[in-house]
């Protein structure tokens, strides 16, 4: 396994120099290890209800989380079905509250959004997917934000899942802006997650809202070889999808609808190229011969697609319409036909983008809920790629 993580280590040094890491997926085909979830993180609580669009209005803040109780077993699979809309929740997950910084930074969540709304589209749907990388690899604790953690260990950041992250400079410049005005008082966690929220916002022509309750603490520990087994491959089938999102707290609904996001951002061409190869592939075979030229390199680079050729810099439910007409890119888009439940629900999504956008909502901020950190196993970095070191 040291021989491994080294190998890594020295593959990911060498693909990220010279050139900025892209957005969207960017695993090999086949996966290097097989999909199975690591350390489980308790099952997040009900999220809050979704409020209306900025400006923004925080309410008073509740004092700093208390110490986190002993996780409880990762949650057991049994296939769910469908329900209609979530109902409305009436409270924020225990340890985190909405307005957070409304006395300690109450311009905190104000210049994250700023932050992101001078950032291109690209780097906004690259900020979606690093909170979600983020929140799947020991929770929702910005560890992936950092360089170096451990001295025998490269970090979350260089694992082969997250060469393609991208927006880091989005939340360095809003915590640098924080850190002039308040002190060390906002967490790069609360901050990866407001950017995710706020470029929801905006790539969603500003219909997508929702209060992100805040309260979260940094991480202290991030290790290369937890990236793999955490986060869901783009060639996943879909029980492994459904097992590794239960095993996160998120049941398959929240899957399903989580990965509408997909209807954002790039790819890299590596990560679906058995598809345009293989006979059994059942993608549109229009959209293969265009990926097949798109994806063409004399000089064996990796190129670069966008995941949605209709909307591709546009936050709607284009991509479960794209799944049911075979117009998808990843193995892991075109599984959610495979069972009823979820194609049920791709169905259920593509036919009403309002019922979509709000069970969004929610699920973004139940998974913005995922194994918290606190006062007790967790710290608020002065700088978000570095460990405090006092």
């Amino acid at each position: 396994m040291a021989k491994l993580t080294a190998a890594l280590t020295v593959l990911v040094l060498v693909a990220c120099v010279g050139r900025p890491c892209q957005a969207g997926y960017g695993y090999p085909n086949p996966m290097p290890s097989p999909y199975t979830p690591s350390t489980p993180s308790p099952p997040p609580p009900t999220p809050i209800a979704p409020s209306s669009p900025p400006p923004y209005s925080p309410s008073t803040p509740s004092p700093p989380p208390p110490a986190p109780s002993t996780p409880s077993s990762p949650p057991s699979y049994t296939p769910n079905t469908l329900s209609p809309p979530p109902p409305t929740p009436s409270s924020p997950p225990p340890g985190l509250t909405v307005g957070y910084y409304q006395k300690t930074c109450y311009r905190a969540e104000d210049i994250v959004r700023e932050a992101v709304r001078d950032a291109s589209k690209g780097i906004m749907a690259g900020l979606i997917r690093l909170f979600f990388h983020d929140c799947f690899v020991r929770g929702c604790d910005a560890s992936v934000l950092l360089d170096t953690a451990d001295p025998n260990s490269a970090t979350e950041k260089f694992g082969i899942p997250n060469l393609s992250l991208r927006g880091f400079e989005v939340i360095d410049a809003a915590k640098a802006r924080i850190e002039k005005e308040c002190g060390n008082v906002v967490s790069c966690a609360d901050i990866v997650a407001f950017a995710g929220r706020d470029a929801t916002y905006f790539l969603s022509n500003k219909k997508v809202y929702f209060d992100m309750p805040a309260g979260r603490y940094d991480g202290l520990v991030s290790l290369i070889n937890e990236t793999l087994p955490n986060l869901p491959p783009p060639f996943a089938t879909v029980e492994q999808l459904k097992a590794g999102f239960a095993f996160k707290g998120l049941n398959t609904d929240d899957m399903v609808t989580l990965s509408g996001a997909h209807t954002i951002g790039i790819s890299h061409c590596s990560s679906f190229s058995d598809r345009l190869t293989s006979n059994s592939s059942d993608m549109d075979p229009s959209l293969k011969s265009t990926l097949q030229q798109q994806c063409q390199s004399n000089s064996g680079s990796d190129n670069t697609v966008v995941q949605d050729n209709k909307t591709p810099d546009k936050l709607d439910n284009k991509y479960y319409k794209n799944v049911l007409s075979h117009e998808v890119l990843f193995t892991s888009d075109a599984a959610l036909m495979m069972a009823t439940d979820t194609s049920d629900a791709v169905r259920a999504n593509a036919k009403d983008t309002n019922r979509w956008e709000e069970k969004f909502k929610v699920a973004m901020v139940k998974m913005g809920a995922i194994d918290i950190k606190t006062v007790a196993n967790g710290d608020i970095r002065r700088s978000c790629r570095v460990l405090n070191t006092n």
